[in-house]
């Protein structure tokens, strides 16, 4: 238009002032502990395309890591279970390996089989969670009733076994907290025969629903090379296309006696890690029907006096029984000096445990590493650029547990 006016007629026209993004700073979160976790996102807006996310977390701190240091080592598996409350099992699990590879004691194949079986029913809770309240988010609301239904059913297990429905303290160092109680093999077998047909019913409301994939589809994506740049593991790592999975990488327990697959896709959008956590749900009913069907007989605990709780009858008739337990509540067990760092594959990734011994019966230092911090170590590089609608669908997708991060 400039060019058909005259020059007097250029020197009056107005100028077009130079375009500059309208930022505006917008607080998502604190959420309050009722909901997901304790998080709070800061974001830098232009309109309603997120520029800059920056996660704040820190909120739900409780210095467990510290507490470590003040108890024995048996009494620190009570805080394992507080670290990520979907997946206590799988942080008992971890912890438990750590210090059994410090006191070189053997785990009969009992105790392995059971602690595989309700390692996985542990994820399946841990997805059955994620799929309903993320799909919540959404706004498919049927979804979160329907996988509700089925985690109830698998914390009756959890009861069952341990008294407790969420906090079990169940693997501990050694084997079991419990003999396994009667009737637990036909109530599992009930539960995972018809739990496919339920995945089914969570894939017919969602995976075909053109909302949800509208909402899903091409949000959220991130490169496999930023991936691994932020320390991202799990299930949006293999929603990526990288077939990464600590059971069949480091094989820990008995998992190389499982026949199993790792569930992966390319798009490594929103859409990609839902896939994912569904197909991880039936792999894992699969691993625990192989459990209930190949079930070693057996001990459930190790031959290990000095640092497993004898037998109560054992207790109430022998004096040597007697003593070891005593000791063993009094006191603790003396673990041999040195240090080491397990892995093992929890519901969000990858989990290790580094501890570190001095020879007493209280560890010198434990240290946790938690998939949820470096998962959300990638917010800002999967958020940016797009619009703030996408936000929560994009940060559902991680599946993080604030617990897990702060510790």
């Amino acid at each position: 238009m400039g060019d058909l006016l005259t020059p007097e007629l250029q020197e009056q026209a107005p100028v077009e002032p130079e375009y500059k993004p309208r930022r505006m700073v917008l607080n998502m979160g604190p959420q309050h502990p009722s909901t997901h976790g304790v998080l709070r996102l800061k974001l830098e807006l232009d309109g309603e395309t997120v520029l800059k996310a920056e996660p704040d977390i820190g909120y739900l701190h409780t210095g467990i890591e510290k507490e470590f240091e003040s108890k024995t080592w048996q009494q620190a598996v009570t805080l394992t279970d507080r670290i990520d409350y979907l997946s206590n099992l799988s942080n008992n699990f971890c912890y438990a390996l750590a210090v059994e590879r410090l006191l070189d004691i053997e785990i009969p194949p009992m105790a392995q089989w059971m602690r595989v079986m309700l390692v996985e029913l542990t994820r399946l809770n841990s997805h059955l969670v994620w799929l309903g309240t993320h799909s919540l988010d959404i706004g498919a609301m049927s979804t979160f009733l329907y996988c509700m239904r089925e985690r109830e059913e698998i914390l009756k297990v959890f009861e069952m076994f341990s008294g407790q429905r969420m906090m079990t303290n169940y693997i501990r160092i050694g084997g079991l907290a419990l003999e396994p109680p009667r009737g637990w093999h036909a109530r599992i077998k009930k539960f995972i025969d018809t739990f496919p047909s339920k995945v089914d019913e969570y894939e017919d409301l969602l995976t075909n629903n053109r909302i949800w994939m509208g909402r899903t589809k091409g949000v959220g994506v991130m490169s496999v090379p930023d991936m691994l740049e932020l320390g991202v593991t799990g299930p949006m790592l293999r929603a990526g296309g990288l077939k990464y999975d600590n059971r069949k990488a480091n094989p820990h327990s008995s998992y190389h006696l499982f026949d199993f697959e790792i569930p992966t896709q390319t798009a490594s959008d929103v859409f990609a890690r839902y896939q994912v956590r569904v197909e991880e749900m039936r792999q894992s009913a699969r691993i625990i029907s192989q459990a209930l069907a190949g079930m070693p007989g057996g001990a459930w605990k190790a031959d290990a006096p000095h640092v497993v709780l004898p037998d109560r009858d054992k207790m109430k008739t022998e004096m040597e029984a007697l003593i070891y337990h005593f000791k063993i509540v009094t006191e603790g067990f003396r673990v041999p000096e040195g240090e080491v760092y397990q892995i093992v594959e929890s519901p969000r990734g990858e989990l290790g445990y580094y501890v570190v011994s001095n020879g007493t019966s209280m560890p010198y230092r434990v240290f946790v590493h938690g998939p949820s911090f470096g998962n959300l170590q990638a917010t800002n590089r999967m958020v940016e650029g797009t619009m703030l609608a996408d936000v929560i669908a994009s940060i559902g997708s991680m599946d993080f547990v604030l617990g897990d991060s702060d510790r």
